[in-house]
């Protein structure tokens, strides 16, 4: 049986998730047409169901995206029509005249409407339900690009819950030193299909991003403390990137040694991708403490501290890492 999801509920607040999807058997399926094509569906897809990318990674047979989930809001029926007209754009002749249709009926009330309206917020302020709609939408243009069928990906998205503040800047800075990590690119701004990269060629929602990921108020002084943070880590970070099992962790913290955050972001870390939660001790025991009231499961599952800081910060996680390791 599945086990459930740890989100946040958008009634609830703010949420940002660091997710996680691959190919296949890992196969390497992205070229560069590839690799655009989704990262065009991804902004469409975001801004229909009202979420904000962070900073994001592409790359030949997987993805990482950091995607804030804001706290939900009131969508009036233009927008819902704005949004909705987001996911067509380039819509058939049928498809345009759909959009005629529901146009004169939201505005007439109809109960059919009424009946999409909702199954259309339903797709809103969900990380899920973004998540779905993307590889979705992105099977089909890839199947259908390479006279293919059948599954694209190897299983359901994996999800972090990341707490704000250092910890997000770090899982941030994880994603985009993915490039890097693999050797394609000696700095990750001559990658052209993450976050910072894109945000330096002059995306100004990965610059304004960027900037709330950093706490600060403009791009100027957020991309400069981002820089610097990458330039910390990612110019030792070759292809010779190591992976830092469950069991040297644990042998660290056996050890009472601790990992330095240039150390950690340099190396493909398993907790930053099947850690369920990331932050402090606080933050994961408060998310273990409604994931336990929401589904009433009562797993073993408990915070779990990792030999690292942020920012003074001690990291904690959650147990039940799973076997796959990828960057």
């Amino acid at each position: 049986m599945r086990t459930s999801r740890i989100k946040i509920t958008p009634q609830e607040g703010l949420a940002v998730y660091h997710c996680i999807s691959r190919t296949v058997n890992g196969e390497r399926l992205f070229d560069e047409t590839a690799r655009e094509m989704f990262r065009r569906q991804m902004w469409q897809i975001a801004e229909f169901c009202g979420v904000q990318i962070l900073t994001y990674a592409v790359l030949s047979n997987h993805f990482h995206i950091l995607v804030l989930v804001p706290r939900a809001v009131a969508v009036s029926d233009n927008e819902l029509l704005r949004r909705y007209k987001l996911l067509h754009p380039q819509p058939t002749k049928y498809q345009v005249a759909k959009l005629d249709v529901l146009e004169k009926k939201l505005v007439a009330g109809d109960d059919d409407m009424r009946a999409w309206r909702q199954r259309q917020f339903a797709l809103m302020g969900d990380v899920s339900q973004f998540m779905k709609l993307l590889k979705q939408r992105f099977s089909v243009w890839f199947n259908h690009a390479h006279q293919r069928y059948g599954t694209l990906w190897s299983e359901r998205f994996k999800s972090v819950l990341v707490e704000n503040g250092p910890v997000l800047r770090a899982v941030a800075a994880y994603i985009d030193l993915n490039p890097v990590r693999a050797g394609l690119v000696a700095d990750p701004k001559d990658y052209r299909f993450c976050g910072y990269a894109e945000a330096v060629a002059g995306n100004k929602k990965l610059r304004q991003s960027l900037a709330i990921t950093l706490e600060q108020t403009d791009w100027g002084t957020a991309h400069k403390s981002y820089r610097q943070m990458l330039y910390n880590t990612g110019a030792k970070a070759k292809s010779n990137a190591v992976t830092l099992t469950a069991a040297q962790v644990e042998r660290v913290i056996k050890e009472q040694g601790s990992l330095p955050v240039t150390e950690l972001l340099r190396c493909r870390v398993r907790y930053f991708t099947d850690g369920a939660v990331l932050g402090g001790k606080a933050f994961v025991t408060r998310q273990l403490e409604r994931y336990h009231q929401r589904t009433g499961r009562r797993e073993h599952a408990i915070p779990h501290a990792l030999p690292v800081t942020v920012s003074g910060l001690e990291l904690a996680t959650m147990r039940g890492l799973r076997r796959r390791v990828f960057g």
